[in-house]
């Protein structure tokens, strides 16, 4: 697979040759779904809580007598059946929520994902894209000379100026060949990547 390398004005300029191992393979839906919900799943803090019918504060004088008042018998305020008793099966701080996916499956749905955004014209392929000093307002300019507004850059480095010139947009992302994941490939528009970052995806996952 092909597509144009542009230059910070949007410019196109020579074509870059992609793997097809790597750019150029079947979509595959279910096994993408899989990777984004495990990722969302594995990101939970998990601190959740609620409280049984113990825990709840109040509750240890029974509210009324037994027999004699024609309403249903009860031994506490408490009770999950009154308003602001306790749950019957709270959600628990140890409950985990995370999900295991071996690291070829996790390749392949990236791989699958890449080669989705290449076929939709969402990969947008640029020949140099550093920032010399960490300021939002030329970062802003050369996205909108690329015609991008809701994208993801994916840089060969932690770029420190460029991070710092895109943390107040946003919709703007800024990660590392390392750091991408399936959320976030899918999250945005376009995905920014320079003919190094395309050539680090091709050595990670092929």
């Amino acid at each position: 697979m092909k597509i144009n390398v542009v230059n910070d004005n949007g410019k196109a300029g020579t074509a870059l040759e992609l793997s097809d191992a790597v750019f150029g393979v079947r979509f595959n839906e279910a096994l993408v779904h899989q990777a984004v919900v495990a990722y969302q799943a594995n990101g939970r803090q998990g601190t959740r809580k609620q409280k049984t019918r113990t825990e709840v504060r109040g509750g240890g004088r029974k509210p009324y007598a037994q027999k004699g008042t024609g309403q249903a018998r009860a031994g506490t305020i408490r009770s999950p059946l009154w308003r602001g008793g306790g749950k019957v099966f709270p959600s628990d701080m140890n409950e985990n929520f995370s999900q295991k996916m071996n690291r070829k499956m996790h390749r392949a749905a990236l791989r699958s994902i890449l080669s989705e955004l290449a076929r939709q014209d969402r990969l947008l392929a640029v020949s140099d894209f550093t920032m010399t000093e960490p300021r939002t307002q030329t970062l802003v300019a050369k996205l909108g000379k690329l015609g991008a507004s809701n994208v993801l850059i994916v840089s060969d480095a932690a770029d420190r100026n460029l991070q710092l010139a895109a943390r107040n947009l946003p919709n703007v992302e800024v990660c590392t060949v390392s750091s991408a994941n399936p959320v976030n490939l899918i999250r945005y528009d376009k995905v920014i990547v320079t003919p190094a970052v395309a050539r680090r995806f091709e050595e990670m996952l092929a």
